[in-house]
């Protein structure tokens, strides 16, 4: 036989270069996004679990599709579990392991680990992660996962997916089931939030025309006041500054934060205007122009010099305020939705003249929202309906409202907030475009 084999060139004794067998590795976010509408569309697929990164969460191959993909329950949540032991002696850091973490990991790769699972895809996060729901078993036996997950009090139902009316009643129901049987995640006592106010001063919300200076992301910007006389006396002041002190530089204190005058042309010229060092680097300084908002980096021997005391802002006090929109979260600008929050923003708000709520003082910014004349509904509104901004939790809300003396008009902005981000997500605009944005998104 192995003669005959050798003579047809058969297998191992053929003379033919060994073809490898290219799969498509859709663990790359931008790949998984690119593939996942035909994951979508392909319904129920054969999946082999490869790797089980905790109960919810695993990598797995799917031969129809000739692809790897990492997928995650759907509607769920499961504990973080502990860090593997090679990672561990590596000084890997990872999340806080949180209770039940490695008793959820170590179910999930009992019953699925390496073996062929059935999976439907319904959607991808920004992370590239397929989202949908793992069926185990076959014939009779066949169950779904996520079901089992929750009855066993080893992965709890996303409480947002609650609120919206989104998960499915029979995962409601199988929580419930556990949470009154106290198994698992919930044989813990369960601790209420309890959000701590400092003792102070309730904030008034105050109401006041202003116009954009600055805008630094799609809910960050400085204003000023409409009306403000102060920003006449800083510009005429410092006129009367560049043209005693002419343009050229002079020695200064470095430290961060303290308060000089540097040089800027705003195209008519250059001319000296109050400055926050923010950082010093190489021959150069990073400075916050507080009359303005912008950030600038100015050379340190020919773009700076001490301001006179009379100028200070202790005198006059600094003409741009720093804000934010209340309970309005968006993406930095290193994301491409965080770019197109911060178009979107200036699209509608620059160059006009806005109404600002003003609510209270979070993180040292106004939390405001803000309304043009000629639309009853919020720029943070707007923002979110968008599909470039998030609404709040409850317990955002909750916190800065209790800074407040009369927050009634706050919870009405939390409303139209969460309202605007489901018709987002229906709509599929913006940041749903892929399908949900989980919680554990926003931490990738």
């Amino acid at each position: 036989a192995e003669v005959a084999a050798k003579t047809a060139k058969k297998g191992v004794h053929s003379t033919k270069d060994y073809g490898t067998r290219t799969i498509n590795d859709l663990t790359d976010p931008r790949k998984a996004k690119s593939y996942s509408g035909s994951l979508m569309r392909a319904g129920t697929l054969k999946a082999i679990v490869e790797y089980v990164f905790n109960g919810g969460r695993y990598k797995m191959l799917v031969p129809s599709e000739n692809c790897h993909i990492v997928f995650a329950l759907e509607n769920l949540k499961s504990p973080q579990p502990s860090l593997p032991a090679g990672a561990a002696m590596r000084g890997g850091q990872g999340r806080t392991v949180e209770p039940y973490g490695d008793a959820s990991k170590r179910h999930a790769r009992l019953t699925v680990l390496q073996r062929t699972v059935e999976i439907i895809c319904k959607g991808v996060t920004m992370g590239g992660v397929i989202t949908g729901e793992v069926f185990v078993g076959g014939g009779a036996q066949r169950r779904s996962f996520s079901l089992e997950m929750v009855g066993a009090g080893l992965a709890v139902v996303d409480q947002r997916k609650i609120e919206y009316g989104e998960a499915p009643k029979v995962l409601v129901d199988a929580q419930t089931r556990a949470s009154s049987n106290r198994v698992g995640l919930w044989s813990i006592a369960q601790k209420k939030q309890q959000v701590t106010v400092k003792a102070s001063v309730k904030a008034k919300e105050e109401m006041a025309k202003i116009q954009l200076s600055e805008i630094r992301s799609g809910n960050h910007f400085y204003f000023n006041v409409v009306g403000n006389k102060a920003g006449d006396v800083v510009q005429e002041s410092m006129k009367i500054f560049t043209a005693e002190h002419g343009t050229a530089g002079a020695p200064v204190d470095l430290k961060a934060g303290k308060i000089v005058a540097a040089l800027f042309n705003d195209g008519n010229g250059k001319s000296w205007y109050r400055a926050k060092i923010l950082e010093r680097r190489i021959g150069t300084a990073k400075v916050l122009f507080i009359d303005h908002g912008n950030v600038a980096s100015v050379p340190i021997k020919s773009g700076l010099r001490p301001l006179d005391i009379a100028l200070s802002p202790d005198r006059i006090p600094a003409v741009a305020k720093e804000g934010i929109l209340a309970l309005t979260k968006t993406r930095s600008l290193e994301d491409d939705e965080g770019i197109d929050a911060a178009r979107y923003f200036q699209q509608i708000a620059w160059g006009k003249q806005l109404t600002a709520r003003i609510f209270c003082v979070s993180e040292g910014k106004l939390a405001v929202s803000l309304y043009l004349d000629d639309n009853p509904s919020s720029i943070n509104e707007q923002l979110t309906r968008e599909g470039l901004a998030r609404a709040p939790k409850q317990m955002e809300v909750d916190t800065l409202s209790g800074t407040m003396l009369n927050s009634d008009n706050l919870g009405v902005l939390a409303r139209e907030l969460n309202g605007a981000e489901a018709a987002a997500r229906k709509a599929r605009r913006g940041l749903w475009r892929y399908g949900d944005v989980g919680d554990d998104d926003d931490e990738e």
